[in-house]
């Protein structure tokens, strides 16, 4: 009888183990489910953010400033001043009026080649930030302001220094301060970190 009874609790005994190692075993897999289900989704989200930074990059200024011929010249002089990651990476937004290639031409051949050497990047970053405003400024916006403000509007550069912004006829025209003249040609050219309008001359701050 006594042997029958050792014979219960042994078997009892066995099957609370057995019933323990199971409960562990199973909530140790619920555990590593849950670990395994978190690092799917948090490598889900990363390839997501990865993605979407890559559109947002692809669609930036300087992403649009590169895939447009007319602009090679200004794509060259952001990269030699060190400036083209700024505007494929920074949010912004910014407004950037993009002189073309034939505006680049205008500018005297020794002073374009002097600012365009790598020990004058700092000057030429100056000429290319004078051409960049804070925020996003529509050529609608724009007109709407040099109409609020009695034909004549003041914009603050990036580089420091002025624009002044006029109308003639329906085209916006720039005015730098040494007193030349550009026009826009080409308006809202829109990117993920702002806007671009195309102007017909490279304008200059006061020396």
């Amino acid at each position: 009888m006594k042997i029958k009874m050792l014979l219960t609790v042994f078997a009892l005994t066995a099957m609370i183990f057995t019933s323990c190692d199971d409960g562990k075993k199973k909530e140790q897999e619920e555990k590593e489910k849950e670990r395994m289900e978190q690092m799917e989704a948090q490598k889900e989200a990363e390839m997501k953010a990865e993605k979407e930074k890559m559109e947002w990059e692809s669609n930036s200024i300087a992403a649009k400033a590169m895939e447009t011929d007319t602009l090679s010249t200004l794509v060259s002089a952001l990269q030699s001043a060190e400036l083209a990651e700024m505007f494929k990476t920074e949010e912004g937004p910014f407004t950037v009026f993009a002189p073309h290639n034939a505006a680049f031409n205008k500018v005297d051949k020794a002073t374009l080649e002097s600012l365009m050497k790598a020990e004058n990047k700092d000057q030429l970053a100056g000429v290319l930030k004078y051409h960049v405003v804070e925020g996003e400024v529509t050529s609608q916006k724009l007109v709407q302001m040099i109409k609020d403000n009695n034909g004549k509007y003041e914009i603050n550069t990036v580089g420091g220094g002025k624009l002044v912004a006029s109308l003639d006829g329906d085209k916006v025209v720039l005015t730098d301060e040494t007193g030349k003249k550009a026009t826009v040609v080409q308006a809202d050219v829109d990117a993920s970190n702002g806007v671009v309008h195309v102007i017909d001359a490279v304008v200059m701050k006061k020396a």
